[in-house]
């Protein structure tokens, strides 16, 4: 399958709808605005070209992530696959034929050419069953660690960090 991968940078033009399927599945959906900036060389400066308007979406955890990160005109950094949609207008609204221009995100981003960011990552429970073990589990060695995995002290406690 050759999807067609893009990569866009603009502003949040929408608040982001964040949603559930039938499925249980979480979804978000924006639209992004992007610009042409170009050297018009009659004028000599720089000139904004037509903004486009793309509608992104994004699934699972990307998407609880895009919706409590993202606010309208924030600048962004988008990359998915490229779908471009038509259909028609019913008569009595004119009948019209219409294009659409989505990307299904699988990474988004603040722009960080043109502000800064803090990231925080974010635990969520596993739902996965773990694999089972084969053979017999690893021994501990008399402090508690298990072997080879070096002093304690070498790992930093993360309830330490955050408090501190």
């Amino acid at each position: 399958m050759n999807d067609t991968m893009v990569t866009l940078v603009g502003n949040a033009a929408t608040a982001v709808e964040h949603r559930l399927t039938a499925a249980g599945v979480p979804v978000a959906r924006f639209r992004l605005a992007t610009r042409v900036r170009r050297y018009d060389r009659t004028r000599e400066c720089w000139a904004d070209g037509e903004t486009s308007f793309y509608t992104v979406r994004s699934w699972r955890g990307l998407a609880d992530n895009v919706a409590a990160s993202v606010a309208v005109g924030e600048p962004l950094v988008v990359q998915g696959r490229l779908r471009v949609r038509e259909g028609e207008q019913p008569p009595e609204r004119g009948g019209q034929r219409w294009f659409s221009a989505e990307v299904d995100a699988v990474a988004i981003g603040h722009d960080l050419a043109r502000g800064t960011a803090a990231f925080r990552r974010v635990t969520r429970p596993r739902t996965e069953p773990l694999p089972p073990q084969s053979g017999p589990p690893p021994s501990e060695t008399s402090d508690g660690a298990l072997p080879g995995a070096g002093p304690a002290s070498d790992v930093p406690d993360p309830v330490q960090e955050q408090s501190g």
